[in-house]
């Protein structure tokens, strides 16, 4: 699995994977009772862990062909249903970096967003001939180039979309607020020792 997400995103690379249906819940993602879980690290192995044994090996999540993809390729309202961070976390430690469908729930958008989850769209038309190409070819390489906004591989080039906001976020590193943070120690460590209840109410 590559490294998590961090500072500006231009761009993600690598091979994609289909999940069909539309309104995909939060619940389906990570069933509410990995929930307890007091860190995330182990929420990449429960990812659609019902829909998995349901499935019995023949999930996108667990086909051969699709493991180590980092691109998913969803239909429309993916992310619906609860508010849970759980969901994106658990897709992106299972390796997914950028996700590509017909549209999103608006938390669970914002949710990817803060962990440097490019989430963009086309029409369903689209979605439909991206997924044939992937499902067709799983062994293919794709770009998705958040510069250009493009998903591109050999042969095939499509338009994506993303709000302004978000898309200037990602490409600009501010999406990521620990690095900004890290970045800015000293600044932080000034203000700190600016700050009276923090150094027992003495004058700076």
């Amino acid at each position: 699995m590559s490294t998590f997400p961090n500072g500006s995103i231009p761009q993600v690379d690598g091979r994609a994977l289909v999940l069909q249906g539309e309104d995909i819940d939060t619940d389906r993602i990570i069933p509410a009772r990995f929930l307890k879980c007091v860190s995330f690290d182990a929420l990449g192995d429960q990812v659609f862990a019902d829909d998995r044994a349901e499935l019995n090996g023949e999930h996108p999540f667990d086909r051969s062909e699709f493991q180590g993809a980092t691109i998913l390729v969803v239909n429309s309202n993916f992310g619906c249903g609860s508010s849970r961070e759980h969901a994106p976390q658990a897709l992106m430690r299972w390796g997914v970096r950028a996700v590509v469908g017909v549209s999103f729930a608006e938390i669970f958008f914002g949710n990817c967003l803060a962990l440097g989850i490019p989430c963009v769209t086309a029409n369903a038309e689209t979605i439909e001939a991206i997924q044939q190409a992937v499902l067709a070819a799983p062994d293919r390489s794709w770009c998705l180039d958040l510069s250009s906004l493009r998903l591109t591989s050999s042969g095939a080039d499509w338009d994506v979309a993303m709000d302004a906001g978000p898309h200037e976020m990602l490409r600009s590193g501010r999406w990521d607020a620990t690095s900004q943070l890290v970045e800015n120690s000293a600044e932080l460590k000034a203000l700190m020792a600016r700050l009276p209840y923090l150094n027992d109410f003495l004058p700076a």
